[in-house]
């Protein structure tokens, strides 16, 4: 089963958006998640467990859902507000000193919704080799009997010269929040086998 990044997503009722990010557990290699920004405004993003999703093809992903039980999930990015206190002046120009007093003013602060030992991957987290960069996360391949990767699909080399290649999850030495880390070098993975680059 393939878990594309950034590909098009259809409810049970029609398109309802784009996949953003898949959410993984480090730990045992599951897919647990997958985030879909809805297609209409206010493009929200939501947080939609992998039992929903019914089919899959290197470009779009079906879930069970209808786009209304898709806008009923918990959103993928919360927003809370922080009350902080800003310093402000007071004066004119014909006074020594500025005075300062402080406003307190209540601040939106954006956060994922990711569950707790788990990570949230995009389409294009970076790809590192033990030897250096060699590109960056095009999408998943996932076992549809367990959810489990099987392997990364990674999109190496410039704009012209661009290819992917399916990386075994054996070969994955850990993923953080911002990188994916091979057990390979540079020179390995060029021997990977390629596929065709999709939409």
């Amino acid at each position: 089963m393939d878990i594309a990044l950034n590909a098009e997503v259809y409810c049970a009722d029609g398109l309802c958006g784009r996949s953003t990010h898949v959410i993984l557990k480090p730990t045992t290699e599951k897919v647990t998640h997958l985030v879909v920004r809805e297609k209409q405004w206010p493009h929200t993003e939501f947080l939609v467990p992998m039992a929903a999703v019914t089919a899959t093809t290197p470009d779009s992903i079906n879930l069970s859902y209808t786009r209304g039980e898709l806008a009923g999930l918990q959103p993928f990015v919360e927003t809370e507000y922080v009350e902080v206190e800003i310093p402000r002046y007071a004066g004119g120009m014909y006074l020594m000193e500025p005075y300062a007093y402080l406003e307190p003013e209540m601040l939106p602060v954006e956060h994922e919704a990711i569950p707790a030992g788990e990570l949230a991957v995009r389409r294009g987290t970076r790809v590192e080799a033990t030897d250096g960069h060699v590109g960056q996360v095009d999408e998943f391949l996932i076992n549809p009997a367990d959810e489990r990767i099987t392997h990364l699909v990674l999109r190496e080399g410039h704009l012209w010269g661009q290819r992917e290649v399916t990386v075994p999850v054996a070969q994955i030495d850990r993923i953080v929040e911002d990188a994916v880390y091979l057990k390979l070098d540079k020179r390995s993975v060029e021997v990977l086998p390629a596929i065709r680059i999709h939409g």
